[in-house]
This record gives structure tokens, C-alpha cells and sequence, in this order.
């Protein structure tokens, strides 16, 4: 998103709109190293929503993994400190849930309930 907004200038506006909800999700990250301009972008929005705002942050990858996605392992650090300031870690563990979703897979259904 902020990658295209570059190619018809507006940057600001993507920003801007990814400062002003109540909460920010940002799904899968860590998928991919992120370059010198997605470290710094990312940067700055955690650096501006912090203490302002909540964000959940989803990703495959352990926090330790992290730092070294980014261009630079200060800013990185950074940013993690301020994500993990009041913040509350979940570790799921287990199958995939997208495992049970695929074509051709029988899923139980649970029991019902019975009114009395």
C-alpha cells in the first residue's frame, strides 16, 4: 500500500490513514526482509501510534526473528520496544488452522447442546 502510494505521491494521505484507527492490524508480517524504506516506514507509524493508539501485530516468525528482518537493527529495536511496551504476547501452537480448511476435508462437527 505505502509502496504504491509512492508512485503517484501520495504517501502522506497512506500514512495519515494508517495513523487515525483506534487499532492498526497488521497481519503475517515478517513474511519478507524489509528494505531501508519499509524499515523506516514502519518506524514511523509504530513511533506515532504509540501511546496513542493499539495495534496487533500477527506473524509466523518468533520476536526474536525480527530485528533482523530490518534495513537497520537500531530502528528495529526501536520499534519493538515500542510494540512490546503494555503489550500482550499470544503464542498459539499447533496444526494450522488453514490445514482443516481445505477442500476435500471432512471436520467434525462438535455435539449439540441439549435444551432441557
Amino acid at each position: 500500500m505505502i509502496h504504491q502510494s509512492r508512485a503517484d505521491n501520495s504517501t502522506e494521505k497512506v500514512i495519515r490513514s494508517l495513523l487515525a484507527p483506534d487499532l492498526l492490524v497488521i497481519d503475517d508480517f515478517g513474511l519478507r526482509r524489509l528494505n531501508a524504506q519499509q524499515s523506516s516506514d514502519f518506524y514511523e507509524i509504530i513511533i506515532e501510534r504509540h501511546r496513542r493508539t493499539s495495534a496487533i501485530v500477527t506473524s509466523n516468525r518468533s520476536i526474536d526473528e525480527w530485528i533482523p528482518l530490518f534495513d537497520d537493527p537500531i530502528l528495529a529495536q526501536s520499534a519493538l520496544d515500542r510494540l512490546a511496551h503494555n503489550a500482550y504476547q499470544i503464542v498459539l501452537e499447533g496444526d494450522s488452522y488453514r490445514t482443516r480448511q481445505r477442500p476435500g476435508i471432512a471436520t467434525s462437527t462438535p455435539p449439540r447442546r441439549r435444551r432441557n
